[in-house]
């Protein structure tokens, strides 16, 4: 056969690759969306990184870390696709062979994810046929154009038709699994029942009278979402079932018909990330509704357990630690399926979650819990224990400002120095604000809705023209001071005193 030019044959392998990788994204969005080529690979990636490397993707990018890691992913398929090209314009055995070897890897990522099901190869299966298929068929079109005169060859027209027909097949095969995969994520109607005490509704914020604050209740559509996932679990709830078993008198699963038959409660709670930086933005409130942990322990009965541990499993596997004596002192963690007054979003652990008050989510917080196994931390660790991250995690003491935001200009006068604290379990006591090095100034409290729920706070300051360093600190009820030793989020949780400059005109 005759060889095609180098830029045919490389061009002709990516176009290939990505529709091969396109299709198969749409078996994934049909069948299970975590199984689809590039996804597959970019969990493996994820559970492959070094803390250290997680640790600064986060605070480097934000909530863009798993786009920019699925992007990554994607463009070194397409940089390996070329040399697929290249090999193929000398033999297209040996461009087939490493582009079956490619399919071959996301396919092993993919079966191997600990709740992967019986199809999980199956998108693999089918960007490899449609891969080395639109391979062969580019290959040998080019080849042959390139060879022959239009007269008894394939034409540029039918070369450049068959190529345009591939690549709308790829967009739309992509964008139609893509649409699967969020229709599949959006979770079915449920009727949540009330509270069999409902609390008072909450207090209103400073943020309707302060511009820039954070709201007291965060919006569901605005809570902070940290977790290892790069697409939502689907979840039936009506298949869906919590086990609790291990080191108990008795193994026990309850459905989803079940948790929500029971005496539900309501609790108004901040949950804070242990990637957190100092005056991070991974932390926020809200009013939770679920049923009492311990009252599914009792019916397990835990009374003899040697158990120093709740090891949480969720629907695709991924393990989480609590401290069992946390889910005993009395502080209330909740099998929560409620949030705001409306079920769990899909994004936040529906149809149930734990919400542990006083301690970072890695260790009190399993989304989409399915499992609770009581056992001890020298039986099994879960991901984040595997991985050297601290098995006691009490949130520290914190405080942030929101406005003025930081390198912002803002007119000379009287403006707002405002923002949020938090003390789980012990609550905030005071908040103060340093100006230019100068005394701490005692800010002023918004409402009080316990101590597992964050304060709001401000300072009226009169600025004058110039640049200016502003610094916040928090006290807790207790007594106890924010720290100003500055800590990385890993292993414990970050700390030190939030400082930030702006300038005034």
């Amino acid at each position: 056969m005759r060889t095609p030019s180098t830029l045919a044959a490389a061009g002709a392998a990516v176009l290939a690759t990505l529709t091969g990788t396109a299709v198969a994204h749409l078996v994934a969005g049909a069948t299970d969306p975590a199984s689809s080529p590039v996804i597959a690979v970019g969990s493996a990636v994820i559970d492959a990184t070094p803390t250290p490397v997680k640790e600064w993707a986060i605070a480097t990018f934000g909530t863009w870390d798993k786009p920019i890691l699925l992007g990554s992913v994607l463009v070194g398929v397409l940089g390996l696709a070329v040399v697929i090209g290249l090999l193929a314009r000398r033999s297209f055995s040996l461009g087939a062979a490493l582009m079956v070897a490619l399919v071959a890897t996301a396919g092993a990522a993919a079966v191997t994810r600990p709740e992967a099901g019986a199809l999980a190869a199956l998108p693999a299966v089918v960007a490899g046929v449609v891969g080395v298929g639109a391979l062969w068929w580019l290959v040998g079109r080019t080849a042959a154009r390139r060879g022959t005169g239009a007269a008894d060859g394939p034409t540029r027209r039918g070369v450049l038709l068959g190529a345009g027909l591939l690549a709308v097949v790829a967009a739309g095969s992509g964008a139609a699994g893509q649409w699967l995969a969020r229709a599949r994520a959006i979770p079915a109607s449920v009727t949540l029942p009330s509270a069999i005490k409902r609390l008072a509704p909450l207090p209103a914020g400073l943020e309707r009278r302060i511009r820039g604050i954070s709201p007291f209740r965060t919006p569901n559509a605005d809570f902070y979402r940290v977790d290892t996932r790069l697409t939502l679990p689907v979840v039936d709830p009506g298949e869906w079932t919590l086990t609790i078993d291990g080191d108990v008198d008795r193994e026990v699963s309850f459905t989803f018909a079940e948790i929500l038959a029971m005496d539900l409660v309501e609790r108004d709670i901040t949950l804070t990330c242990v990637s957190n930086e100092v005056g991070g933005q991974y932390v926020g409130a809200a009013r939770w509704l679920g049923v009492p942990l311990t009252s599914l322990l009792d019916r397990a009965g835990i009374a003899n357990t040697r158990a120093d541990q709740i090891l949480s499993t969720d629907v695709d596997g991924m393990t989480i630690s609590t401290p069992l004596a946390v889910a005993l002192d009395g502080r209330e963690p909740l099998l929560a399926v409620g949030m705001n007054g409306a079920p769990l979003p899909q994004a936040h652990g529906f149809p149930a979650r734990l919400v542990t008050p006083g301690i970072y989510g890695y260790v009190g917080s399993t989304k989409w819990v399915t499992r609770l196994t009581l056992t001890t931390y020298a039986e099994q660790q879960a991901y984040w224990t595997e991985r050297k991250w601290a098995t006691d995690a009490p949130i520290k003491v914190s405080s942030r400002i929101d406005t003025p935001r930081p390198l912002s200009t803002t007119d000379a006068g009287e403006i707002v120095v405002a923002g949020v604290a938090w003390a789980q379990q012990r609550g905030i006591g005071k908040v103060e604000v340093r100006i230019d090095g100068g005394p701490w100034q005692e800010a002023r409290l918004g409402p009080d809705a316990g101590v597992d729920y964050w304060r709001q706070w401000f300072l009226p300051w009169d600025a004058r023209p110039g640049m200016h360093q502003l610094e916040v600190r928090a006290t807790a009820e207790d007594g106890e001071q924010q720290t100003a030793v500055r800590a990385a989020p890993f292993p414990e949780g970050s700390s030190g005193i939030q400082q930030i400059t702006v300038t005034v005109t």
